[in-house]
């Protein structure tokens, strides 16, 4: 039985992996037993802010950091900051943004979803490049020269969209921005592990840096990092705090927050609505400083664990191929054959409409693949999943 139960929502086994959609991961118990104690008092938000930015500086290479509602917030956080810079009177109207410099320049092929947060702080986005290796038309993508060229007076950022298959390199796509003075926003939710990304897109030129706090580092779902350059994380932090409060009581720490260099307080910024409260951010410190110092062969080991049980649990399953694909992640890959009883979606959707009901990553059901990670898997889960994919391939074939 579990809290779930009393109001009636059922558990599930996460094969997908930290997906917000099936709530995230499991908090280490030392991360629990931070967030819990961290309710037991009091703090000042803008002081507990400033510690955390000097832990994530240290742990990223960047000059700031913040502790953000997640990856999301840190794109919006972090877009207001280039629009607005320390400027209180542009933080209090966004997202109208008529006579600011409100243009994001973004690689056409890196456009998705999560830009919405981009759009929502009032920036245009510009797209820049045909994506021809992706529509299968060519083999060509953004080049750096079309971004140079999009680059005007009223260019606020570049966002950059971090992944394998990113083009162009993050290091040119900073040095032009950089020859015109206009900062870089890179979204890397998901680009961790390595551990060693966390400091390596600020290394190739980015001025601020997104990631996920809920996912890889295993902090609260709902938390995430912004990492950067001081005045850019200076002006996110001002539009994402409470500043309902009198001038002459503020006094915020300076390494944060310079009072000095701002004509007047904000007043609450367009960040508001994506605040972090004390038991989050201690808990994304805490999970932090883990996530940092567990080597990377041991923690691919742990989650390669599982991943040789699931295997060995479904080795001879009928009407499908095993498939482990490496990495620092690793993952099983069911493959169908074309005779199996069931399609990969109907197989997934069984899995997930069953007791227990199982979620795989169905990202590639069209292609007849289903997909395991091992993230979010608990210590019986490998057994039991197979045990469900087995009964249904073969109920299913009578």
């Amino acid at each position: 039985m579990s809290i779930y139960d009393s109001f009636g929502v059922r558990t599930l086994i996460n094969a997908k992996g930290p997906s917000t959609r099936l709530s995230g991961g499991f908090l280490d118990p030392e991360v629990l037993a931070a967030m819990s104690d961290a309710a037991q008092y009091c703090v000042d938000m803008a002081e507990l802010q400033a510690a955390a930015s000097r832990e994530i500086a240290q742990v990223t290479g960047a000059e700031a950091g913040l502790v953000t509602a997640g990856a999301a917030a840190g794109l919006l956080l972090g877009t207001a900051a280039c629009i607005a810079g320390l400027d209180p009177a542009k933080m209090g109207r966004l997202p109208d943004t008529r006579g600011m410099k409100n243009e994001v320049i973004m690689v056409r092929s890196q456009r998705n979803f999560y830009d919405h947060a981009i759009r929502g702080a009032g920036a245009q986005i510009v797209e820049v490049g045909l994506p021809d290796r992706f529509a299968g038309a060519g083999v060509r993508d953004a080049e750096t020269w079309e971004i140079d060229a999009a680059i005007t007076e009223r260019t606020a950022a570049v966002v950059y969209v971090a992944g394998g298959a990113a083009q162009p390199p993050l290091q040119e796509v900073a040095g032009v921005a950089r020859a015109k003075n206009v900062p870089v926003l890179v979204d890397a939710a998901a680009q961790l592990p390595p551990a060693s990304n966390l400091r390596r897109f600020l290394a190739e030129g980015a001025d601020l840096v997104a990631f996920s706090g809920g996912k890889a580092i295993g902090g609260p779902q709902a938390s995430g990092i912004l990492a950067g350059k001081r005045d850019l994380i200076m002006s996110a932090a001002l539009q994402q705090l409470d500043l309902d409060v009198y001038w002459e009581q503020w006094a915020p720490p300076a390494s944060l927050i310079d009072k000095q260099r701002l004509p007047g307080l904000p007043q609450h910024g367009i960040g508001r609505p994506c605040k972090v409260g004390k038991e989050t951010i201690i808990g994304l410190l805490v999970a932090l400083r883990k996530f940092v110092a567990e080597p990377e062969e041991k923690r691919s080991q742990r989650l390669g664990n599982f991943i040789a049980r699931l295997h060995a649990a479904l080795e001879g399953v009928a009407h499908a191929q095993l498939h482990v694909t490496g990495g620092l992640v690793p993952k099983l890959e069911l493959h169908l054959s074309p005779e199996a009883p069931l399609k990969a979606l109907e197989l997934c959707l069984q899995l997930e409409q069953g007791n227990p009901s199982v979620h795989a990553d169905a990202s590639r059901v069209r292609s007849g693949v289903i997909v395991f990670h091992p993230w979010c898997l608990k210590e019986a889960d490998p057994e039991r999943i197979a045990a469900r994919v087995k009964q249904l391939l073969l109920s299913s074939d009578r």
